[in-house]
């Protein structure tokens, strides 16, 4: 029997069967296959629960389905001497296919982890395979086959048709998933390496989806029978466009690597391009993110980086010096001042006792000795002007509780040359 009638064979005697006393045992057999792979996932899931990674939860997805296999393989086998097994051979694909879906799905969700339409792409996926298994069965595949293959085209010297390239992109499809699984694993290992630099983790990780994903697709249009040098004129055309048009971006990406290669710019440092400063909290491929604190967020192109002097305040120490001025009066307790100046800073938590506060006399202003006072911290991430605030306010206190005023500009006018009208009222 050939195999394009094999399926609709399966439906007539499975017909045929259903008028026979044996079928109520071969719905007890596909039932008790059924109840005993959901009871041992279930057993499989509750061991397995606590179990961190991939593929403690790749198991606990797919456990139903391929025990449910197994049971039904082993059934066949065991009633086949016996009894006809015509439904038990229904149920297998069936279960096959709900491997492939939760399979495909699970690798979906590892590789895109935020994406809230695997939700629905999941029951897309789901109808696609349960559709072609029902054309199948009925024997109405190949049809569709042979209709899709009627509709061909040339490109180069590739003949194509419609088949070749529906076939194509699912190939494509199911091999990009298959490689993005694998880079989930390799970012899982890599990621649980706390040795190795958190940069070259991310440099990592991307390297190895990119060259995944560039030879899965080679490799699933190979399977297919695409000639990859019947594209080369029209990606060698597409390569100079793209170098044209993308010039910026590719430049950005290369910044990125750069970057997170030689680790001049990392996660948590404080840094400021231009005007803009701020923590770095992400670093991508295309653009560093930076947080004042504020609460703005600054996207910062990577070429910026690269091709502009960037002060990284947190490179190699993340000790910060910090400064405040004041002015004090002429007739003051000038030393007395410096000392009340050192206290205010030590009182705040944050300041660092080595190196200790100092003052300094930066000037002899017109109505004010000027003062500054430096002083050190290590979590400039806290924030630095909440801490200078405190430090002002604490200055300000200091001084009144001891008599040391802060001078401020002051302007006598006097009026010459009064008129004599002026004079003789006086």
């Amino acid at each position: 029997m050939s195999e394009r009638s094999e399926a609709l064979h399966l439906i007539n005697t499975l017909l045929n069967d259903a008028h026979q006393p044996d079928f109520v045992w071969q719905m007890v057999a596909v039932a008790a296959c059924v109840l005993w792979a959901f009871l041992i996932a279930r057993w499989w899931r509750g061991r397995h629960a606590a179990g961190q990674g991939r593929l403690n939860e790749a198991g606990g997805r797919l456990a139903f389905p391929l025990i449910g296999m197994l049971l039904t393989g082993i059934a066949i086998m065991g009633l086949k001497p016996f009894m006809a097994v015509n439904l038990l051979k229904l149920a297998m694909p069936l279960l096959g296919s709900m491997a492939l879906v939760r399979g495909v799905v699970f690798v979906l969700r590892q590789a895109f982890p935020q994406a809230t339409w695997l939700t629905a792409w999941e029951r897309i996926i789901a109808a696609l395979v349960w559709g072609w298994l029902a054309l199948y069965i009925t024997d109405l595949a190949p049809f569709v086959i042979e209709a899709l293959e009627q509709v061909h085209f040339t490109v180069g010297k590739q003949k194509m048709d419609l088949w070749m390239i529906l076939h194509g992109a699912l190939t494509v499809f199911l091999t990009v998933v298959f490689a993005l699984w694998i880079a989930g694993v390799i970012e899982a290992r890599l990621m649980g390496i706390h040795t190795l630099d958190s940069n070259l983790r991310i440099v990592g990780v991307r390297v190895a989806k990119a060259l995944l994903t560039v030879l899965a697709i080679m490799f699933s249009l190979s399977l297919v029978g695409i000639d990859m040098t019947a594209l080369s004129v029209f990606t060698g055309a597409l390569g100079v466009g793209l170098g044209f048009g993308l010039q910026k971006i590719a430049s950005n990406y290369v910044s990125g690597f750069i970057i997170l290669l030689e680790r001049s710019i990392r996660i948590g440092n404080i840094i400021q391009v231009g005007t803009e400063s701020g923590e770095v909290t992400q670093i991508t491929t295309r653009y560093t993110v930076l947080k004042h604190p504020g609460g703005t967020e600054f996207i910062v192109p990577n070429e910026t980086l690269i091709g502009s002097t960037v002060q990284n305040q947190t490179y190699s120490d993340s000790q910060l010096r910090l400064t405040t001025a004041v002015g004090v009066a002429y007739d003051c307790d000038l030393e007395k001042a410096m000392v009340l100046m050192v206290e205010a800073a030590l009182a705040q938590p944050r300041v660092l006792q080595e190196p200790a506060p100092r003052v300094f006399i930066t000037q002899f202003a017109d109505s004010s000795i000027n003062l500054e006072l430096g002083f050190w911290i290590c979590d400039p991430d806290a924030g630095k002007m909440n801490a200078i605030s405190e430090i002002n306010l604490n200055i300000w206190k200091a001084f009144k509780a001891n008599g040391i005023s802060i001078p401020f500009p002051q302007r006598e006018v006097r009026i010459l040359n009064q008129p004599a009208a002026l004079s003789a009222e006086g």
